[in-house]
């Protein structure tokens, strides 16, 4: 999705300080206030910038620097950018995350899925230094239905089955809840149980054609079960987006990475586009 440029930073400026709150204006690195590294990690993954490209493309864009407080001649090094990316910790990321969802309207009603991102292109030579054979992370999302947001992110370099990593992500979101749809990887009694006690109607796909899966899958249908197909629409903008692979080296830096990738995938919507 192609937006303007600086309608998308003076977004993301306003929702990383509400996302920083009174740690907004705490220096993160090289003297400069979190939320200005905030916005700049979303201009450099929104553009496919490296490190060190970042800076020299903001010497050439006035209106940007000026929706960041920033002087030419003080732009911060690309170092001081690589770095703060280690600074702020992943509950920037996840507040981010979610005071972008936030914007879209909230209907209850979510898609829980899974998806992959490709590891191998961060630095072949560096897996094989570090003696790390996993080549790919294992993504559960929970997306509303309605607005495309995606509200939750879990990140797992050891896969999890999914019915394990499912019940984390409706947990930490129960009480905005109303129902969750989720494919039959999801399936068995404990998640069932485990997601009933918060209250939420859990319209899971049953294995097999017995007459109880038969009975329960015509009734998820009816009541909003082919929604679920969101999920996969969310992710697969993220990807088309911005790519299905991280380009970070450190795993923790490749999970802040993707879970930046899904806020601004929120954001874009919310930016006019070109």
């Amino acid at each position: 999705m192609e937006i303007d440029i600086l309608d998308f930073i003076e977004q993301c400026r306003d929702l990383a300080k509400q996302a920083l709150g009174k740690h907004a204006g705490e220096p993160a690195s090289g003297g400069f206030a979190r939320w200005v590294h905030v916005v700049l990690h979303c201009f450099r993954v929104e553009d496919g910038h490296s490190y060190r490209e970042t800076p020299n493309r903001l010497k050439y864009m006035a209106e940007v620097r000026d929706a960041l407080g920033l002087d030419r001649d003080e732009l911060p090094d690309h170092t001081t950018i690589y770095k703060s990316f280690d600074r702020l910790k992943m509950w920037v990321w996840r507040a981010l995350l979610r005071v972008s969802a936030q914007q879209h309207p909230q209907s209850g009603h979510v898609a829980l899925d899974s998806t992959f991102f490709d590891r191998r292109r961060a630095s072949s030579y560096f897996r094989q230094r570090a003696g790390r054979t996993i080549q790919t992370l294992k993504v559960t999302t929970l997306t509303d239905v309605e607005s495309l947001a995606v509200l939750d992110v879990h990140i797992a370099a050891r896969w999890k089955h999914d019915t394990k990593s499912g019940p984390q992500v409706v947990r930490r979101n129960a009480d905005d809840l109303q129902s969750v749809a989720a494919d039959s990887g999801f399936q068995d009694w404990h998640t069932e149980y485990e997601i009933a006690a918060h209250d939420v109607e859990y319209l899971v796909h049953y294995r097999g054609s017995s007459a109880k899966a038969t009975a329960n899958n015509a009734l998820n249908q009816a009541k909003g079960y082919s929604q679920r197909w969101m999920a996969e629409t969310s992710y697969s903008t993220t990807k088309r987006s911005l790519g299905d692979a991280v380009r970070a080296l450190g795993w923790y830096r490749q999970f802040r990475e993707i879970v930046l990738m899904f806020a601004i995938t929120n954001i874009e919507p919310l930016c006019e586009p070109l």
